[in-house]
């Protein structure tokens, strides 16, 4: 099969190799799916770089841990009944070296996700790390209908998600973003109200929107947000960060622990498999009713996955794929 991999960590144009591998075949308790497309992650691209000086985890990885294709065989212990099935799969290369960025993946059976409706396997290769985020950052701590909701980031990969998830949910979602031009795309993907983080009067603006305060924050920056966070929160409000620009941020601890607030740090690699499971069937039925969309704004070839890892390194507005 072709596929694309690393055997040391460095930039893109550095260390990824395109070439032949042996196809893979599913062990007992796994499906092998043909891939269509593999949907790239920041997180993909700070494995392949090293990010935080962490070491090779294989002697050879092929990256990226989200994907969409059909299955085409199945190992011992597996119904029969998948093969042929259309799937998008999560996780490939979470703890295991070989991910989506190849014609054949190999994945446990529940991380291949039924696809019921064709034309959606762009959007499904898209879900995985971002969704599931997404959707534990929003209902880890129950459903959201009729909280407030604010999310930082709305038009991002993970912001986006949340954005739309509680708006499907029944949450009245407000939306912080950082350019004049992502206003209207928030609005647009379910915020009631959307607002600049560099404005001055945001606090009180989001006060004035939501005069008992915001239930639920879904967090794209801890370290940035955290002091406004504590003036916006209703009691017993949540945050749920899944991103930090400072490993060790500050904290207003008493004006917190006065509002009785819970703080969630997330890592998608390591929610419980029964949360992955549900999030995994709530985004493809949003995905499926059309209440789910993911933007792609680059598709490119398996050749040319130097130049998709520059892209997202680039954050480049809008999710890229690779096609095979």
């Amino acid at each position: 099969m072709r596929a694309a991999w690393y055997e040391r960590r460095g930039p893109a144009r550095d260390v990824l190799v395109v070439g032949e591998m042996p196809d893979p075949e599913p062990g007992h308790g796994e499906v092998r799916i043909r891939v269509s497309h593999s949907g790239i992650n920041p997180g993909d691209v700070k494995k392949r770089s090293g990010w935080q000086d962490s070491p090779m985890p294989y002697p050879r990885v092929v990256p990226h841990s989200d994907g969409a294709g059909v299955i085409d065989a199945v190992g011992k212990g597996v119904r029969e009944a998948r093969v042929g099935e259309r799937a998008w799969c999560y996780g490939a290369q979470s703890y295991r070296p070989f991910g989506t960025a190849a014609e054949y993946v190999v994945v446990p059976d529940r991380l291949a996700v039924p696809l019921p409706a064709s034309g959606l396997e762009e959007q499904a290769a898209c879900l995985g790390i971002a969704g599931i985020t997404g959707h534990r950052a929003l209902f880890a701590d129950g459903s959201v209908r009729g909280l407030n909701v604010l999310v930082h980031g709305a038009t991002g990969g993970v912001g986006s998600v949340v954005t739309q998830l509680a708006r499907r949910d029944g949450a009245r979602v407000f939306a912080s973003v950082r350019r004049e031009d992502q206003l209207q795309q928030a609005r647009a993907l379910g915020a009631v109200n959307a607002f600049l983080t560099s404005d001055p009067e945001l606090v009180r603006r989001i006060r004035a929107a939501a005069p008992e305060g915001v239930h639920r924050i879904a967090e794209v920056d801890f370290a940035a947000h955290i002091a406004l966070d504590a003036q916006v929160l209703a009691v017993g409000g949540v945050i749920s960060s899944y991103y930090s620009s400072r490993p060790q941020p500050t904290i207003p601890y008493w004006e917190l622990g006065f509002a009785d607030v819970t703080l969630r740090l997330l890592g998608s690699d390591d929610f419980p498999a029964q949360a992955k499971d549900q999030a995994a069937a709530d985004l493809t039925d949003a995905l499926v009713a059309k209440e789910l969309c993911i933007d792609i704004a680059v598709r490119l070839p398996l050749e040319e996955i130097a130049h998709a890892h520059k892209l997202v390194e680039e954050g480049t507005a809008g999710r890229v794929l690779l096609t095979l």
